[in-house]
């Protein structure tokens, strides 16, 4: 999503949420894009400075450990501990499982029916298919998420 300052000829400023930057330009041109204030289709986005983090401005009494592990001092320790808890149980429950990728529900079927050897895997599979899978009899569950991979 996109949230663009915008301003109409009337002298009116609002902002406004949009998928993509085409997305702004087609509802624009065909009208669906309206001063939030006066309801005028003259609209334009208005001149936006992006939001950047500056590295100049840093206070001098910030604390060493948040220069280290600036992610440590966003979460709480409580979110900390469940975050690691959370690695462990996925540490556990891959440690002896295949990765197969975006082929997991095929693999998955593939094990059912007998048409592969019995053994533990994990991969990628479209929400759809999961429940195709359940409603099959083939037992699936989410992995609990990996933080190191959500950045």
């Amino acid at each position: 999503m996109i949230k663009y300052q915008l301003h109409c000829d009337d002298g009116h400023d609002f902002e406004g949420w949009f998928p993509s930057s085409d997305a702004f330009e087609k509802q624009k041109k065909r009208g669906f894009v309206a001063c939030a204030i006066c309801g005028t289709n003259k609209v334009d986005r208005a001149i936006m400075a992006p939001a950047v983090a500056r590295t100049d401005k840093v206070p001098a009494d910030l604390p060493a450990e948040f220069m280290n592990d600036v992610s440590s001092s966003l979460i709480s320790d409580e979110e900390r501990e469940l975050r690691q808890r959370l690695a462990e149980l996925r540490a556990e429950m891959i440690k002896d499982a295949k990765d197969v990728g975006e082929d997991f529900a095929e693999e998955a079927r593939k094990i059912h029916f007998g048409e592969s050897d019995v053994k533990q895997i994990y991969g990628r599979t479209t929400l759809a298919d999961a429940r195709e899978l359940l409603d099959e009899g083939i037992g699936v569950l989410p992995l609990p998420p990996s933080f190191d991979d959500a950045n």
